[in-house]
């Protein structure tokens, strides 16, 4: 993940965290839920992958942290909060472009009638 380089693909644990901060700052437990709740419970990270990946995301630029913040719900001055930086912004929208490339591709070939089709 080279510090500011938008264009680089992400692996789908930092696209999450990315997806999960773009709307709103969170502590690592809420980013864990926020991207449990967005795959619809297909994606559980647990706290290697979340606390790895930020590591490596703060390093990039991506991410950084925000001012500890008490959240009311958790009630726990120790939370550590993370937000997107511009750059994060930028790498998200980059890699969202990405996808809507390979989908306007696989819908071109048809790739999800024939999919269907075979019961796949």
């Amino acid at each position: 993940m080279p510090k500011n380089r938008p264009n680089t693909p992400l692996t789908p644990a930092v696209l999450h965290i990315l997806l999960a901060l773009s709307t709103e700052e969170r502590h690592g437990y809420g980013i864990m839920k926020e991207v449990e709740t967005d795959s619809q419970g297909k994606v559980k990270m647990g706290p290697g992958t979340l606390y790895g990946s930020i590591g490596r995301m703060i390093e990039a630029g991506l991410i950084r942290e925000s001012d500890k913040k008490v959240d009311p719900e958790m009630d726990d001055e120790r939370r550590v909060y993370y937000r997107i930086t511009g750059i994060g912004q930028k790498t998200l929208a980059a890699e969202l472009e990405r996808y809507r490339e390979v989908v306007a591709v696989a819908r071109k070939r048809q790739l999800a009638t024939n999919l269907i089709a075979y019961g796949l």
